[in-house]
């Protein structure tokens, strides 16, 4: 173990997050931080990381399955045409998170996605927040919770119609889609996305 990163039973250096949970261990080893460049799993990624706000990712990963289904997949043009009923269909819905205010903002994030088609797209939008430098993580306390970057998108955002994307947020999504590379220095993953170099 060497600060904050643990060595599996398979000899690899993973963070104390995914080192135990094997469903978080998974996602952290075979996407977590991968590129995503396509506007539904874009919006797929920014609607459970809206969801996630307040609570632990693991929660939000295991209802995951459940989000897809009663999101029509996260196809942005089905969630836009959701109705009263399927507010009330959602909320009565134990498989996901049952939180009005998330539900709502889904729904108007969805109808904000299928407008930004008119003016480049989301993918578009959230890759131009790219940065010129990724963090260089060796422990926790070296991880940013948001940066100039997350904090000009969370803003262009609202200013789109997008809500629950506050700079923390938008920050998560950046290091779950590969606009930043967080994976502590010498874990295994470091520089796997292809984005940034393992020594950037």
């Amino acid at each position: 173990m060497t600060d904050n990163l643990f060595i599996g039973d398979d000899g690899l250096a993973r963070p104390g997050w995914a080192a135990v949970d094997p469903l978080l261990r998974e996602y952290y080893d075979s996407e977590w931080g991968m590129p995503v460049r396509d506007e539904q799993g874009l919006f797929e990624r920014l609607s459970l990381e809206a969801f996630q706000s307040g609570l632990s990712w693991a929660i939000v990963l295991r209802k995951r399955p459940g989000f897809r289904v009663a999101f029509a997949g996260f196809d942005p043009e089905a969630v836009a045409s959701f109705g009263a009923d399927d507010v009330e269909r959602l909320m009565a819905d134990a498989s996901i998170i049952r939180n009005r205010a998330k539900i709502l903002a889904t729904i108007g994030n969805a109808q904000a996605t299928v407008a930004l088609r008119a003016d480049g797209g989301l993918a578009d939008l959230i890759w131009s927040h790219r940065p010129a430098e990724t963090p260089r993580p060796s422990s926790y306390a070296d991880i940013p919770s948001s940066s100039p970057e997350s904090t000009a998108l969370a803003k262009e955002l609202k200013r789109r119609g997008f809500r629950f994307v506050g700079p923390t947020t938008a920050f998560a999504l950046m290091e779950a889609t590969g606009i930043v590379d967080t994976h502590l220095v010498g874990s295994h993953r470091r520089g796997s996305s292809g984005v940034w170099p393992a020594e950037a």
